[in-house]
């Protein structure tokens, strides 16, 4: 049976090409309006196997909000995949450059591509998904407008990519997590990441002396991002990215960690998923 997993937007979106590199073509996807409906669904052995959720952009930054869905999941992190994100203009069977009169497209997408898309007397056109837009753009048979979206939405959709790579800037990745059901899945022998989620106690050199103990560990520290703790006033935890070697060092390190702070949660050891 095929593997089956929550996505956040419409078939031929990203998430899902995130889902078909880490799980293979054959993944089914089960297409959600909300990030929350993702990690709800991920979470329902019931309904899916699991789930894929950006977490941050190369250009954009972190999805904060995700952060916090994620430490309020029973999820944990099985994998990750960095997906370069190409844009692409997609249009109808025959329709041609001088045809086109609208483009239509997710906001984030048509900034991503303002430089090429002020090239032309066009009418931009914001809605919710770039995948929905090529949908829609096939479904009524438009002569006049074009969608910017991924190829594989093009595929999907029977649609001509008339201009790829359109987006301003070229090297623009979008990180996604690989998301199960806690203690669902065998542990991964060949994991050399984690990310973990930690607080201290706030007082002066606290957080400096945690990332003393991951430096003299000789473990590399990706990402440090800062979340608020809800119901504190103006107190952060801190989401840890950790990289490394051995296990046992890891394991070690955390247990260091665990001594010196308020709390300390392990999301997910899994592998790297590299650029």
């Amino acid at each position: 049976m095929a593997t089956k997993v929550s996505i956040q937007g419409y078939e031929g979106s990203f998430h899902q090409e995130a889902a078909q590199t880490f799980f293979g073509k054959n993944v089914k996807v089960i297409c959600c309006a909300t990030f929350r409906d993702v990690v709800k669904i991920a979470a329902d052995k019931n309904k899916s196997d699991g789930g894929v959720m950006a977490i941050e952009n190369s250009i954009a930054g972190s999805i904060l909000p995700n952060y916090n869905l994620l430490q309020n999941s029973k999820l944990e992190i099985v994998g990750e995949v960095y997906l370069k994100i190409k844009q692409n203009l997609l249009v109808n069977k025959g329709v041609k450059l001088e045809d086109i009169k609208e483009v239509h497209s997710h906001q984030m997408a048509l900034l991503q591509c303002i430089d090429y898309l002020e090239k032309y007397d066009w009418k931009l056109v914001e809605t919710e998904d770039t995948a929905l837009s090529a949908k829609h753009i096939h479904q009524h048979k438009n002569k006049h407008a074009a969608a910017v979206a991924s190829k594989l939405a093009a595929d999907l959709y029977n649609l001509d990519v008339i201009a790829p790579g359109i987006e301003t800037a070229k090297n623009n990745y979008t990180r996604f997590l690989i998301l199960q059901k806690a203690g669902t899945i065998d542990f991964n022998k060949d994991a050399n990441k984690a990310s973990v989620n930690f607080h201290t106690d706030h007082s002066k050199g606290s957080l400096a002396n945690v990332l003393n103990v991951i430096a003299a560990a000789g473990i590399n520290l990706s990402k440090l991002q800062s979340l608020p703790i809800p119901g504190s006033k103006f107190k952060y935890a801190f989401h840890a990215d950790l990289e490394f070697t051995s296990l046992n060092i890891f394991n070690e390190t955390i247990n260091k960690i665990k001594a010196i702070t308020e709390s300390v949660n392990v999301y997910g050891v899994y592998k790297n998923g590299n650029l």
